[in-house]
């Protein structure tokens, strides 16, 4: 028995078609917003937001006004930080 497609649960998107982390945009991210929290993070671990280009400005802000936002890459570069 199939419980999760009796669930109607969608197949997992491949690895190369990562969605943006905005909430609700279903577009193909481009970026990485690679930040962390330093009040419960250590100073190297990152935390990674995928941005398409129409809300690469609006996460931007969003982790920038917090302290959160430590960099932005194309999603091809590899960070070797950590999720």
């Amino acid at each position: 028995m199939d419980l999760l497609g009796s669930l109607g649960q969608s197949q997992p998107q491949s690895p190369t078609e990562v969605q943006c982390s905005r909430k609700g945009c279903r577009n193909l991210a481009e970026h990485q917003l690679l930040w962390n929290n330093p009040k419960i993070h250590t100073p190297e671990r990152r935390k990674i937001w995928l941005a398409c280009p129409e809300h690469l400005e609006w996460l931007e802000t969003y982790l920038k006004e917090r302290l959160l936002h430590r960099e932005t890459l194309p999603l091809s570069s590899t960070s070797g930080g950590t999720e």
